[in-house]
């Protein structure tokens, strides 16, 4: 985490005034931070195989580093990679090192792995005041170097805030930005808005509420239901506020309608709470970081929104993935991980009828596996569908890759079928090809081939190796060569066993 705080949790902001361009997101999403502050931290493949077995698809990393980069690629999940605060100054001092950082960074990777967002510095107004004057230097050269690159249109560029710089944060109609840094916020914010980028912030409601001296509502911070009377109301727009989050994500766009910027959006970079703390915390708890995470989750899932804009939710990383045991600090700083180092859930969220994002229940898991005695002709069609059309990474399959043996088309399909299965959340329906798959509760996964669901209770991933920077990759996006991408319509299917009766 980074800020005055022990780093922020991005909180949404919503704006006031009726005329916003602020619009609805079709893809708002959940996604998590990944610290690396651990004393055995888990390999990158391990970390990625933990995040399919999560649905996790949106991830936020603190640096760029290559070794993840390079298992994150073709997994379809998407990445916002970060300048750590000690490169800011020199990027926003060159347009040559910013170019460089790109490069080495961002373009030797895409778009095998898919980076949508680069985070330049955080908190840098609170941690690093010094570069404050280069920062909107540094965004605009980071963004030049994807412009020459022919990525602008895919990656965005910020800077995550802390919300400690919006001043008087309630009632939200009269929240406004510290006037000192005002001078590096209208062109910061200028070119989000040129760009088509978004307000990244950090919004911790743990730390409004251990610092509000009691006029915080603990339930009010985790987002319990309130009676009415304890609702807080703008006096200015009447709207009720009902938890910390929604409070703070208007702030922050009246902050920003107070600048006259009304239609940049606003990602909550961090957001979370500890489930330990010492003696003086001792609201960091397990029960509590449950509550939280499991009702923000749900509450940004829902596009619940915020008082002030019904239905427009703001997408949010959710700090942090893993506990971080090495981070300086109180207890509490070290406890803020959704899993211990072994992939084994803190606690289990609370998510029953949330989807599938983050269901770290691994008590109840459900599989798709290649039903006994189906025909292996229907079952290769369906195989090649899953690892083309269906998208599927089927490279585990390939020839000295972790789930090639045994070489069996059911074995091949099971892998895939499974996979295409949590891909889609398991929803109804995805677990049938034609009627040669079928749900079970047993898990598949054998020897170092570890299926979707498996990751946190027993599995072990030492054997697994990164996939080569060489990797070649199909059109398909998928480097199996026997899998053709068909789509295995009824059609084709009978007409191929038409075909074996001849």
């Amino acid at each position: 985490m980074g800020g005055v705080a022990a780093s922020a949790v991005v909180l949404l902001l919503v704006l006031f005034v009726g005329s916003t361009a602020v619009t609805a997101d079709e893809d708002t999403f959940v996604g998590v931070n990944i610290g690396t502050d651990l004393s055995d931290m888990p390999h990158p493949t391990q970390v990625v195989a933990l995040l399919k077995a999560q649905n996790i698809r949106h991830i936020r990393l603190y640096n760029a580093d290559r070794g993840m980069l390079v298992a994150l690629a073709n997994s379809g999940i998407r990445v916002m990679v970060s300048v750590p605060n000690e490169q800011v100054l020199g990027i926003g001092q060159s347009n040559s090192t910013a170019a460089n950082w790109v490069s080495q960074n961002v373009v030797a990777h895409y778009p095998a792995t898919n980076i949508t967002a680069i985070a330049v510095g955080s908190e840098v107004l609170n941690t690093l005041p010094n570069a404050a004057p280069i920062l909107v230097n540094a965004l605009k050269f980071i963004h030049s170097a994807l412009v020459a690159s022919n990525l602008d249109g895919q990656i965005k560029v910020s800077t995550p805030l802390s919300s400690s710089i919006i001043l008087d944060p309630f009632p939200p109609s009269q929240a406004f930005f510290n006037k000192s840094m005002n001078s590096v916020l209208v062109p910061m914010l200028s070119f989000l808005q040129t760009t088509g980028s978004y307000l990244m912030l950090n919004v911790y409601p743990y730390y409004d509420y251990m610092q509000s001296n009691g006029l915080i509502l603990l339930d009010y911070a985790l987002f319990k239901p309130l009676p009415s009377n304890k609702e807080a109301v703008d006096p200015n727009t009447l709207l009720h506020y009902t938890n910390v989050f929604d409070a703070a994500i208007d702030a922050a766009y009246f902050a920003m309608s107070y600048l006259n910027f009304t239609n940049v959006p606003v990602v909550v970079t961090e957001s979370g709470w500890p489930s330990k703390g010492d003696s003086k915390e001792p609201d960091a708890t397990m029960e509590n970081a449950n509550t939280y995470n499991s009702n923000l989750i749900r509450h940004v899932l829902n596009k619940t929104g915020t008082p002030k804009h019904p239905g427009i939710a703001s997408s949010t990383y959710i700090y942090e993935l893993y506990n971080e045991d090495m981070k300086p600090g109180s207890l509490s700083e070290k406890n803020w991980g959704l899993f211990d180092e072994t992939g084994k859930p803190v606690y289990i969220l609370r998510l029953t009828g949330s989807g599938s994002v983050l269901s770290n229940d691994t008590t109840n898991q459900t599989y798709c596996t290649a039903r006994e005695g189906a025909d292996s002709k229907m079952l290769q069609a369906a195989l090649d569908w899953a690892c083309g059309a269906g998208k599927v990474d089927c490279s585990p399959l390939m020839q000295g890759e972790q789930c090639y043996e045994p070489d069996t088309v059911t074995a091949h399909a099971t892998y895939a079928f499974d996979a295409y299965y949590h891909q889609m959340g398991k929803a109804p329906g995805t677990c049938d090809f034609n009627g040669v798959a079928a749900v079970t509760t047993t898990d598949p996964s054998h020897g170092t081939c570890l299926f979707s669901g498996s990751i946190g209770r027993n599995a072990t991933l030492s054997n697994i190796t990164a996939p080569s920077m060489n990797s070649t990759v199909s059109a398909s996006g998928v480097g199996y060569p026997n899998y053709i991408g068909v789509i295995p319509t009824l059609l084709q299917i009978a007409a191929m066993m038409w075909t074996s009766l001849l």
